[in-house]
């Protein structure tokens, strides 16, 4: 964890300017992290609606790169746990140890006690490892032999999945998708900006040494909270409940999916659409905030049916045909 009163590190923006020391989040992780700009917006969406995020990219688009990078910018701690198909449990949420000197069982606090936790290739792992998240997720806390142990705030579980190789793998079950906020695409990178990731690492850049990349602390958890609290205050109109409602329910009627959105996911359609209203700068939300989110935060919380597939439809286009029939409000 970076510590943002250091003498190396710059002084921090005033917690008032919440909005200003996000946006500069954008402009500290691109010194690490080259053309990645969808999935860092999507990182701090999620941070303002205490959500969760699935990335799915091939091996090798710097995913871990990324969540580690927005911990060092944001001040915050952060752990990586590796899914594996032997993984436990209490590998993930800690366990109680016996003290021979003391005779007595002490709790020692596994990954998911940090800020950010990045479960990489989280489909690789058994069900039941899966499901020792969702209590945190939820809930944010653990439970271990009865007792309830709170996380930190801010909690945020950044999970990789690899959309290519599915061998050894187990589906995410579709209780666990519905935890996750957003579903981000972490796409190989433009020509242009491949390039410019060899040049940086023929210059010498280390992803393993952010502080030699120049990444510094440029916000904190009170900019997230006050942030936080900002969002919270930014309106929405009866159109616009009326037309997220009205998304919602067109993707149950859908032919091509099995199963619809439902109450929860227009829940977060809802929250990320006025983070984003904050985020450009208004303190109301407008349909174009509903249309710029839909996707992130709907195509993993619909089940196409199987002739839908085999004919090459996906979820994000079922969701941009809905987008594109739906009235929007005047």
């Amino acid at each position: 964890m970076m510590d943002p009163t250091t003498d190396n590190a710059p002084r921090v923006a005033d917690p008032g300017d919440a909005r200003g020391s996000l946006e500069a989040l954008r402009t500290e992780i691109a010194k690490a992290v080259v053309g990645q700009d969808p999935a860092v917006t999507g990182l701090v969406v999620a941070l303002l609606c205490r959500g969760h995020v699935l990335l799915e990219g091939v091996p090798g688009v710097a995913k871990t790169l990324l969540v580690r990078t927005l911990a060092a910018a944001l001040a915050v701690d952060t752990k990586r746990v590796q899914f594996t198909p032997d993984l436990m449990p209490s590998d993930v949420t800690g366990s109680l140890v016996y003290d021979a000197r003391t005779a007595e069982f002490s709790f020692q606090p596994g990954p998911v006690f940090t800020n950010l936790l990045l479960a990489d290739e989280i489909n690789r792992t058994p069900p039941k490892t899966q499901s020792a998240l969702l209590e945190a997720m939820e809930e944010r806390q653990v439970t271990v032999d009865g007792t309830p142990r709170r996380l930190p705030d801010p909690f945020l579980v950044a999970a990789t999945q690899n959309p290519v190789e599915y061998e050894g793998t187990y589906p995410l079950p579709e209780a666990q998708l519905d935890r996750f906020l957003l579903k981000l695409h972490v796409p190989l990178p433009s020509r242009e900006d491949e390039v410019d990731v060899l040049k940086r690492h023929a210059e010498g850049f280390n992803p393993h040494d952010l502080r030699a990349a120049g990444v510094r602390p440029v916000a904190t958890p009170a900019h997230l909270e006050a942030a936080r609290a900002a969002v919270g205050r930014t309106s929405v109109s009866a159109d616009i409940t009326g037309y997220v409602v009205d998304i919602c329910r067109a993707t149950r009627d859908s032919p091509s999916l099995a199963l619809g959105v439902s109450p929860r996911g227009a829940t977060a359609l809802l929250s990320t659409a006025r983070a984003w209203a904050w985020l450009t700068g208004r303190d109301y939300v407008i349909p174009d905030d509903v249309k710029a989110l839909a996707l992130p935060t709907l195509r993993h919380r619909v089940q196409l049916r199987p002739e839908a597939e085999m004919e090459g439809i996906t979820a994000d286009s079922v969701i941009n045909a809905v987008l594109a029939h739906v009235p929007v409000p005047r």
